[in-house]
């Protein structure tokens, strides 16, 4: 589906339903969650996951000190992402809790509380940079958070494999569902800010292989993110890296002025070599540390 303006590409996403409604979640059989385990090890990696997309709120009001978050069609999308990523991390945590990993009623003012002061204090600085350079750095952060969204979406496929949970299969389609749709939104407008400009292109290129680092991580310790990556993708073979590199970079060569980009691919490949298999000392070390996290 080819769109002109970032106006077709939000009335596009606007006629797309949501999935995870409360009907829905509500309907979920709850009381037989723990009918079926799910290995330890992937426990770290649903909490890090809840977390990250709770943190979109923060994310959010980032953005809207930006060029970017206050263009009209971009904030409007920005409106329902953000109620939807933040449902994607109550859901998990809800059953996080039905599996017996029970968290405080304040969790999501923990996890905010729990950012550290460098993550503010370079986000400040980035967006001082931002508003610096105007519209023109709207392209970049559309690609960002594009890619972003891609691997979002593996990861959550994967776990749907690893996990097996008939439960939790079923919430985590119902995220990938919605986070398609988060990916075809910031894929189209990313296409369409960076096919106006080579300068818009080059910023947003650098700016990717410069800063990218994998969802998350920054605003979440980096041994939290790595963690996760490794979990999820870390195999003998390499398929599990193949697989983001044909879903996530592969895609984003599709973008004006990113063709041959490897920094993802490599980031991936690279955590993957050191951790796994994530069942000897890092899987300990979460392990033991995991009360610190709920």
């Amino acid at each position: 589906m080819a769109f002109e303006t970032s106006k077709e590409v939000l009335d596009w996403y606007e006629k797309q339903e949501r999935t995870l409604t409360d009907e829905f979640i509500e309907s979920l059989p709850w009381n037989e969650v723990r009918e079926t385990p799910v290995d330890p090890k992937f426990i770290p990696v649903l909490l890090y996951m809840r977390d990250v997309e709770v943190l979109t709120e923060m994310y959010h009001r980032e953005l809207q000190r930006t060029p970017t978050g206050r263009d009209p069609v971009i904030s409007k999308f920005m409106e329902r992402w953000g109620i939807e990523e933040v449902t994607h991390g109550q859901v998990i945590d809800r059953f996080l809790n039905a599996m017996g990993y029970k968290t405080p009623e304040d969790w999501q003012k923990q996890t905010h509380r729990n950012v550290p002061k460098t993550y503010h204090a370079n986000t400040y600085l980035l967006t001082t940079i931002t508003n610096l350079l105007g519209s023109r750095f709207t392209a970049t952060h559309m690609a960002f958070g594009a890619i972003h969204e891609m691997s979002t979406g593996q990861a959550y496929r994967k776990m749907k494999v690893l996990a097996n949970h008939p439960v939790l299969s079923k919430i985590l389609d119902g995220i990938v569902k919605e986070e398609a749709a988060h990916t075809h939104f910031y894929r189209s407008v990313a296409r369409i800010e960076l096919a106006k400009s080579e300068t818009a292109q080059k910023i947003a290129r650098k700016v990717v292989d410069t800063f990218w680092r994998p969802v998350g991580q920054g605003s979440l310790a980096k041994e939290r993110t790595e963690y996760a990556i490794a979990a999820l993708f870390g195999d003998e073979s390499g398929d599990g890296v193949d697989i983001l590199d044909r879903t996530v970079t592969k895609r984003a060569h599709q973008l004006p002025g990113f063709e041959g980009l490897s920094k993802t691919t490599n980031r991936f490949r690279d955590i993957c070599r050191r951790l796994y298999p994530v069942t000897g000392a890092a899987s300990l070390l979460l392990s033991v540390n995991l009360h610190a996290l709920v």
